[in-house]
């Protein structure tokens, strides 16, 4: 039997990855595998659905080798001046090296 095809055209397997006990709720963490051609074939459509969410498992001759993931958002804003005070840097930082180890660089 041939896995079926999404909307756009697109053959996938669903792939169950995990199970997610989440507060008393239990979560389903599934994934659509497509082959590699597919994936050439059809990767703007593969990376709106990862945009939105999804993961996607590339698979050469069956076997999983790569997975499409969203990227990580940053958490929260940057603080400017957050370390503050944390870092010290020694008052001959900018100093020539001594000539034994700048020898040693330039060799």
């Amino acid at each position: 039997m041939r896995p079926p095809r999404d909307r756009s055209g697109t053959r996938y397997r669903l792939v169950a990855d995990a199970v997610d006990f989440h507060g008393g709720l239990v979560h389903l963490l599934v994934m659509v595998e497509v082959n590699v051609h597919e994936a050439k074939t059809h990767l703007s459509r593969l990376l709106a659905r990862v945009a939105r969410g999804e993961e996607i498992v590339i698979a050469r001759a069956g076997r999983p080798v790569a997975r499409l993931v969203p990227v990580a958002r940053p958490k929260g804003r940057r603080v400017l001046g957050r370390d503050k005070g944390k870092l010290i840097i020694a008052e001959d930082f900018d100093a020539p090296l001594p000539p034994e180890l700048l020898a040693a660089f330039e060799s």
